[in-house]
């Protein structure tokens, strides 16, 4: 099904990759182009979210870069005020930006911990604070927080399952308060998918995490984007304040 989209105006923040390969973000903007939309592509380096333009033009679609620390309010008032004068609204956004840390508890410092909660939970506060408004003049819109199982789970890296689990907290809230004024709110929370963030790992922690799930398969950035593409699409009219896990199954265990 094309046009899924079609008319929508998304903001997607993380929407390059850190390194060679399909992360979430460029997947779900590249999938928001297909379906129609016309797509600001927000990363911190701006190089990395002109790769993803490259793909969507290439493909034939709409779309811009944009650079933005989306932990600075001022500069996520400046990505929602690009694609209002690029395209006259915003329909959509999809927070997806974060990083990860891998400390337990006794190995986590204080600037580690304050550094994820502020790419992690912080940017999704700021980034759909600006939006908001710009979503109510088009008459509702839909946010999309990108979470993780980590949030689900007892999990050993603490500030990253801490952040994430605060997004989900995040997302309920804002459904209540939003839904009024026809703003959807959603999380999803990938399981272990293999993407540029986590490429480090290597081949065998890659296969210990492909055997983990129930089905047995690994997950890509295509997995988790076509649930945004779910969310973010008036099939999802009345979704709101709901986590959507994509994993294989792991927190079924």
């Amino acid at each position: 099904m094309a046009d899924r989209l079609k008319g929508k105006v998304a903001v997607v923040t993380g929407g390059g990759s850190r390194g060679p390969g399909l992360g979430n973000g460029k997947a779900t903007s590249i999938l928001f182009a297909r379906e129609g939309a016309k797509v600001l592509v927000v990363d911190h380096m701006k190089e990395r979210a002109e790769e993803t333009v490259g793909l969507i033009r290439g493909d034939g679609g709409t779309a811009e870069a944009f650079a933005a620390d989306v932990t600075r309010e001022a500069d996520c008032a400046a990505m929602i005020a690009a694609a209002v004068s690029n395209w006259g609204g915003v329909d959509v956004l999809h927070n997806n930006v974060g990083i990860e840390s891998r400390h337990t508890l006794l190995d986590t410092t204080p600037d580690e911990w304050d550094n994820v909660m502020a790419v992690d939970a912080k940017s999704m506060f700021l980034a759909t604070k600006a939006a908001v408004p710009a979503m109510e003049k088009r008459g509702g819109g839909s946010v999309i927080c990108v979470s993780s199982v980590a949030a689900l789970r007892g999990h050993g890296r603490t500030a990253y399952a801490a952040a994430k689990a605060a997004v989900i907290g995040f997302v309920k809230t804002c459904a209540v308060q939003l839904g009024p004024k026809a703003i959807r709110v959603n999380a999803i929370a990938p399981g272990m998918v293999w993407t540029p963030m986590v490429s480090d790992l290597g081949e065998e922690q890659r296969e210990r995490r492909r055997k983990a799930s129930p089905l047995g398969t690994e997950g890509s950035g295509w997995d988790v984007a076509w649930g945004a593409v779910y969310l973010a699409s008036d099939e999802s009219r009345w979704v709101t304040g709901h986590t959507l896990i994509i994993d294989a199954g792991v927190t079924a265990r």
